[in-house]
This record gives structure tokens, sequence and C-alpha cells, in this order.
């Protein structure tokens, strides 16, 4: 990984910790007594031996450090607990408001942007790589500061007793934390290329899953299998680089701080022997210092080795916050319209909602509309149209020619440059959700949550009551098939719609969008899925809801638009023809050559049907 990218991602993640609250410190205070205890309980273990075995005084003479040393046990014991707990709550609040940011940023971008990744990589960003954060918080940051104060007390206590323990000390520690700089050198790198890989494996396996239909249908089921199979394996060999370089960091840190400690026994060994005499300031090597120093030891290299186990949890975070803070400070274009006047540019304020007249109706003026992609790529326009209260508006036109776009710049997820106002007002003025509870949209795929029937119609409404609830179903013509179900409007809907035929979920979608009461229908093929039976129903429920209602619709059935007021019809992001039906019938151009082709495939489905 670049070294400006890696810092610029870990001073992303020092700016984070403020979200952990106090808890950090806590873990911070909590460890930092533990260390002092263990001090403590070193010296009074120490004194204890020292006077039993050297002085030969009695047991009874070290009464009260008996009583000390058994009451700094279950201290001991309490303060590791409050650092676990602590550490646990400050790494929770950290993943609970990086998710919510991550969610609230989506909700923000919206379906356009956020159907640029598969359904796959999206949950490995919003779950793994967020759950992957939890130990730089709760262990790493907080271990930083341990390693340096833990080591530097046991120096001021240990340099005073013995110059020269102290002095192997202070020379083998930096050993430890120099391995751990060697090996995270690649350790971020190769964690980043651990989550593209598990990002990737998510993603096809999810859109593989959902299409396990139409694969078995073309045959295409071995072929998929094979796919999988080496997107697996890239994700298994990338898991097992992480873990290698994990397993050699921590062997290797426990190898230097055995060694360094061996050192120190081993010195202390030949001092009480009589082969060395320095280092304890022509006072003799005493059983006490021998004991207090080589019991310290220990404790003096676990917070660095605490550290370089740690240390793969930064790289890990590291790895992981490469996408995340790419998406987090993602800026869209901004859909604002600049005025000048005398020289000065007025930028124009948000809209309080009660400011427009709803129920006058919504009218949509467009002049010069280009609409942008994430990216600023032009994928409309510049188009110009105007949609009167209560006129009915639909958009035709080819594959890829921009009707979903230029729906999407309505619903404010695409941003736009031009004009494009609603009841005179800029798009961009209003505030984006006061705006949609205005508006029902209904689409070609109906979202439809994990819930039951009553949960997905009253959406739009918690405290609708099941008479209303029912009232919208038979107006949406599926009264009758919930009322067949045992537990009627409790009927359990499963993830992706399960247990509901398409016609059945786009139904209940429409349930849903009636009781928005809206002033402006946005429809996006809304009976494309739907068989003919379904699509009537479907159509003949809208034209009720729209009778006095505006819309704008997207189709390509072009047998459904005698109903409409004006075709927009939209060819490579421009508008080439507008007009009536019976205007667009009868002119040559763009729309009759889509009627004609429609006419074709009819005739051909027909043909095939009766054969």
């Amino acid at each position: 990984m670049d070294k400006s990218l890696e810092k610029q991602l870990t001073s992303w993640l020092r700016l984070q910790k403020k979200a952990c609250g106090f808890y950090l410190n806590l873990t911070v205070l909590f460890g930092l007594l533990t260390g002092l205890s263990l001090i403590i309980q070193a010296y009074l273990l120490s004194t204890i031996l020292h006077g039993v075995i050297i002085l030969e005084l009695d047991k009874s003479h070290y009464t009260h450090e008996f009583i000390l040393l058994l009451v700094l046990i279950p201290i001991r014991a309490l303060l590791a607990f409050a650092r676990e707990r602590a550490c646990f709550e400050s790494g929770k609040r950290l993943r609970l408001q990086i998710r919510s940011a991550v969610l609230d940023k989506l909700t923000e971008l919206g379906p356009a942007f956020i159907k640029g990744k598969p359904v796959g990589s999206w949950a490995s960003i919003v779950l793994e790589q967020v759950e992957d954060l939890h130990d730089f918080y709760a262990r790493y940051l907080p271990q930083i500061i341990l390693a340096g104060f833990i080591p530097l007390t046991i120096l001021i206590v240990v340099f005073p007793l013995n110059w020269a323990a102290g002095l192997i000390l202070l020379a083998t520690a930096p050993l430890i934390p120099m391995f751990m700089i060697l090996v995270g050198m690649g350790a971020a790198d190769a964690n980043r290329k651990n989550f593209s890989a598990l990002a990737k494996l998510s993603g096809h396996f999810m859109d593989r899953l959902k299409g396990l239909p139409t694969l078995k249908l073309f045959n295409r089921g071995d072929a998929e299998v094979k796919e999988i199979e080496t997107a697996s394996e890239e994700f298994r060999e990338r898991t097992m680089s992480v873990l290698r370089m994990a397993f050699l960091s921590s062997a290797v840190l426990e190898f230097f701080s055995a060694v360094s400690i061996a050192v120190l026994a081993v010195y202390f060994g030949f001092s009480y022997l009589g082969h060395l005499n320095f280092g304890d300031y022509n006072g003799g090597v005493s059983l006490f210092i021998g004991l207090f120093v080589l019991m310290l030891a220990p404790e003096f290299y676990q917070p660095l080795r605490d550290m370089g186990t740690h240390y793969h949890a930064k790289a890990q975070a590291i790895g992981a916050a490469e996408e995340l803070m790419a998406l987090l400070e993602y800026r869209v274009e901004s859909n604002s319209v600049e005025s000048k006047s005398g020289g000065k540019e007025i930028k124009h304020m948000a809209v309080n909602d009660k400011a427009i007249d709803w129920q006058a109706g919504v009218e949509i003026e467009a002049r010069d509309l280009k609409v942008l992609s994430h990216d600023g790529a032009t994928l409309v326009g510049p188009v110009s149209f105007h949609l009167s209260p209560g006129q009915h508006v639909a958009i035709v036109g080819p594959s890829g020619s921009g009707k979903t776009s230029l729906l999407n710049a309505m619903l404010g997820f695409l941003p736009y440059e031009g004009s494009l106002k609603v009841n005179g007002l800029e798009l961009s003025e209003l505030d984006m959700t006061l705006w949609r509870r205005h508006l029902a949209w209904l689409g070609q795929d109906p979202q439809l949550f994990h819930g039951t029937v009553r949960d997905n119609v009253a959406m739009a409404d918690v405290a609708m009551g099941d008479e209303a609830i029912k009232l919208l179903l038979e107006k949406a013509n599926i009264l009758e098939f919930v009322e067949q179900q045992s537990l009627g409007l409790s009927h359990p809907i499963g993830e992706q719609m399960a247990g509901l035929s398409v016609g059945q979920a786009q139904r209940i979608a429409l349930a849903r969008a009636l009781g928005q009461d809206a002033h402006l229908y946005l429809l996006d093929e809304p009976t494309a899925s739907l068989d003919s039976h379904s699509e009537q129903a479907v159509l003949s429920t809208l034209w009720q809801a729209m009778d006095k209602t505006s819309c704008l619709m997207v189709t390509h059935r072009l047998d459904q638009l005698h109903q409409m007021d004006t075709i927009l019809v939209l060819d490579a992001g421009a508008i080439v023809q507008r007009g009536s039906f019976e205007d667009l019938n009868r002119a040559e151009g763009l729309f009759k050559l889509m009627q004609e082709d429609e006419t074709d495939v009819e005739a051909q489905a027909n043909k095939e049907s009766n054969s």
C-alpha cells in the first residue's frame, strides 16, 4: 500500500475515536491500575520471600503483606474485567456510529449509487469491514499508551535497585516494536487485498443466488460454480496470507521477549554465583532485588508484546478503512442553482415545506435540464418539459435512453444542472425528505421488506388501522389473497419477497403507494414483470388513484399510453418527439418505429403460442 495513503487512512481512523466516548480513556485507566497492582504484588511477594528465606523471619512478621497480597488478587481480576468491558463498549460505540454513518450515507446517495456495486459488496462493507474496526479502537489505541506508561514505570522502579538490570530492559525493549514495524509494513496491504477478495466473493455469490432460476434455465450452473470456486480460492489464499503474517509476528514477539527475560535471568544467576559484580551500586544483589526484577520483567515486555499482537488489528483496520473512508467522504455534485446579482453569486437557501401549496397539485418545469451521474458524467439532457397539476406524462424510449435516470433526478438521487422547478421552486431548494413524502413511487421491481403484509402496507403511516389497510389492499385487488391466508394481515413476507408471486408483491407495493396520499406519482415500468391479468388490475387501480393527481410514468408498453396526456420520446438522453398518443402515432419518427417493433414482437409471440 502507498505510504501516503496508509498515513491518510491512519489519520482518518484516529479522527473517529471520539465516537468511543470516555470508554477509551477508561480502558487506559484500568490498564494503568492493573500495571500498578502488578508492581505492588511483585514487591509484596519479593519482600515476603526475602524475609522468610534470607532474613529467616517468622511468617507472622508479614501478616499485613499476606493480607494485602490476597486483597490484590481479586482487585486485579476486577480491574482486568472492567478493562475488558470498557474496551468492548468503546469499540461497540464506534461500530454503531460508523455503521449508522454508512447507512445514512447510502440513504443520501440513493439507489442510483447503490446499484453501482453488487449487494454482497455493500453487505461486506456494512458488516465485516465495520466489525474489523473494533480491535483497533478497543485494543490497539489503548495499548499504545499502556506500552509507554507501564514499561516506563517499571524502569523507574528498577533503575534505583540495579542499573544493569535496568539497562538490559531498556536495551532489549526496542527489539519488539522494531520487528512489529517490519511486519506491519506488509500487513495493511495484505488485509486490504483480503477485504477486496471478500467483497468480490460476497457480491459474486449474492448475485448468482438471486439469479439462480435464470442460471438453471440457461444451463449455466456448472460454469458459475467454477466462477464461485475461483473467487473462493482467491479469498482463501488472501486469508491464509493474513493469518501467516499474524502467527509469524506473534511467534517472533514471544521469542524476543523470552530471550530478553533469559538474559536478565542469566545476569542475576551469575551475580549470585559471584561471577558478576556490577550494576548493584556496590550494595550487593539481594534475593529481594532479583525476585522483584525477574517478576517484573515479563510484565515489562507484556504491554510491548500486546501492542505487537494488536498491531495486526491496526493493519486490519487500515485495510477496512479504505472503502469506508472513500464512501463516507464521497461528495455528490451539488444541485444548487446559483444566480448572479451585481457581480455576486447568491445561493438559494432551503425552502420550508409549508411554503408550498401542495393542495393545488404538483407542477414541474424543466429547462435545459442535464442529469448527471455521481461521477459528473451526463446521463440525460439538456431537456426541457412541463408537467401541469393533474397532468399525466409518459416517457418512452429505447433501453439506455435515460428514462430511469430522469426519474432518479426527480427523486433527488442524482445531481443535475440547469433548472428543475417544483411549483415554481428549484428542486435543490427543497428538503428531500419532505419532498419525497408527497411522492408515490412504483417500479418494476417491488421492494417489500421482511415482516408482515400489515407492516409493508402501513410504512407510509405506522398508525394506520387494519380497516384502512384492508381498504388499500382492496383498491390494489389483493385483499382477497390476503384474507385467504390463515394469518390475514399478519401473513409473513420473507426475504426477497419469499412466498409471493411478482404480481402479488407488485399489488402489495401498490397498496402501500396508495396509502401515501401523494400529489405526484412516479412510475418506472410498473407492469413490466406482470402477466396480462395482473397488469390490467394494477393499471386499473392506478388510473383511478391518479384521477386528480399528476403522474410521470416510464414505460416500454406503448399500448398503455392512450390515457396519457403527453408522451415524451427519449433517445440517447434527448427528447426527440413529444405530443399525444394520436399525434405521435400519425407522425414519422422513433415512436412509430417502436410501435411497429412492439407489434412485430407480439405477433411473433402469438404465433409461437398458437404453434
